[in-house]
């Protein structure tokens, strides 16, 4: 079991993308990462590429959506670490077909599955190893499209998006779940915080977002350090329809 006071980090879905930016960034800050991924292939190569920037990473293999990978998991952090300082659940898929009316619902269970089920999960099996760190914080990767006053603005760069329910309507339930969760460890120094990274160019959209993999990163590095006074229970991010372009700040639910 570690002893030490470096603080220990695990981001799901870190093998690339926003979660891969997100780990570094982690890293970099003094943090020892634990490279969530469900292919413990790809977490193993990440981490090589981590430690060639001298981030002290570490592959765990977690998929989100087995119960028995999620626990042996937390069994391993426990074992290895004893508590578990930060958590940012990444993992996420999307599924963009399928307007109101021609709902694919296979698709709209798969994403529920990665998108909401699966924070549920890795956030129950690692509360306990959470509660045993001195400032715990919890990073739950939404998104703007689902945030229902976003989506309801008319003055918003969003309202009226031709876009399936799938994908937005997990993020919206994301929100809520950690809305609900910063409420259950309010008073205990916890944050727990919804973190919207921005239309980031990554494998999920194709590689056609405006903003990179580590702008939207920095979005969950600052939720994952944020100080003893800052907020918990909030949707917090990039700010879209802002006339400065880098804008950030709190959502509506």
């Amino acid at each position: 079991m570690s002893e030490t006071n470096v603080r220990i980090a695990l981001v799901t879905g870190a093998n690339k993308g926003i979660g891969f930016q997100t780990a570094r960034l982690l890293g970099l800050e003094g943090m020892t990462v634990l490279v969530g991924s469900r292919d413990i292939g790809r977490g193993t190569e990440a981490v090589r590429a981590l430690e060639k920037e001298g981030v002290d990473a570490r592959p765990l293999e977690i998929d989100v959506t087995d119960r028995t990978s999620v626990l042996a998991a937390a069994a391993r952090v426990a074992e290895e670490y004893g508590r578990l300082d930060v958590l940012v659940n990444n993992a996420g898929v999307a599924r963009w077909w399928g307007p109101p009316g021609e709902t694919d619902l296979d698709a709209f269970r798969q994403v529920l599955e990665v998108n909401v089920l699966g924070p549920v999960a890795v956030l129950d099996a690692f509360l306990d190893l959470l509660r045993r760190s001195s400032a715990p914080r919890v990073v739950n990767v939404s998104s703007e499209i689902g945030s229902i006053g976003t989506m309801t603005d008319p003055e918003s760069p969003f309202h009226g998006m031709a876009m399936g329910a799938p994908y937005p309507a997990s993020k919206a339930a994301l929100n809520m779940i950690t809305a609900l969760y910063a409420g259950a460890l309010a008073g205990s120094g916890a944050k727990v915080n919804a973190a919207n990274p921005g239309y980031c160019a990554t494998d999920l959209n194709g590689h056609s977002g405006t903003r990179t993999a580590e702008q939207g990163a920095r979005v969950s590095l600052h939720l994952a350090t944020l100080s003893e006074d800052g907020p918990t229970g909030v949707l917090w991010g990039h700010l879209a329809g802002a006339s400065d372009p880098d804008a950030h700040g709190v959502l509506p639910w």
